[in-house]
């Protein structure tokens, strides 16, 4: 029972998981800066720590993704980009790293690029002065070689762990079920009659 379910979970998920279309990430990074970038000051390396979480929030919004889709003259939507972009924030830095995710490898690096670079504008648009926040790509995409989904092995990994306790849970509850008298002694003592005989189980076979 217990090989049996594994071997169902584990032959369905792996299945299922060859059939996906396989994912690819790109991803940039986005130094934030104030007039010429890093900064120096422990108390404005703070303030622009702060600044940088705000500007995280404002990259996966429709300005910066209606951008990207004219520029690029994309098919989908402002929703669709905005759908399978990434945005982090990087602790205790002025970094944000961002990342989108296609079927085509060459098309999820130009668009992580242009989201970059749309954003940077973005950012020197509403601080256009010389001591205004800045958001620069410091490290451009470059196009993925691997997929990031699906992991067969990872995903099969997990069926057989997930079927194991499936079918452990399965096994103990039929046993639990199971009420057949299973020897003379146990039917002697459920029964309360002794056992006159045991009828033994043999094989027959059929002449032609």
């Amino acid at each position: 029972m217990i090989l049996l379910v594994i071997g169902i979970c584990a032959g369905t998920t792996l299945g299922l998981s060859l059939q996906q279309t396989p994912m690819y990430q790109a991803s940039i990074k986005v130094l934030v800066g104030q007039g010429q970038g890093i900064a120096e000051d422990p108390s404005q390396a703070t303030n622009l720590q702060l600044v940088t979480v705000t500007l995280g929030e404002a990259v996966a919004t429709y300005p910066v993704a209606q951008s990207v889709v004219r520029d690029l003259d994309l098919k989908s939507s402002a929703s669709d980009l905005i759908a399978n972009m990434n945005v982090d924030v990087v602790p205790q830095t002025q970094f944000i790293e961002i990342s989108y995710t296609d079927a085509d490898p060459q098309r999820a690096q130009r668009i992580a690029n242009a989201i970059g670079d749309e954003f940077s504008k973005k950012v020197a648009g509403v601080s256009p002065n010389v001591s205004g926040i800045t958001a620069t790509v410091w490290e451009p995409a470059v196009m993925p070689q691997s997929p990031i989904s699906p992991n067969p092995v990872r995903n099969t990994l997990i069926a057989v762990v997930l079927g194991s306790l499936l079918g452990m849970g399965l096994a103990f509850l039929l046993e639990y079920r199971d009420d057949s008298w299973r020897s003379p002694e146990e039917a002697e003592r459920i029964s309360g009659i002794p056992t006159i005989g045991v009828i033994p189980q043999f094989a027959t076979t059929r002449g032609r």
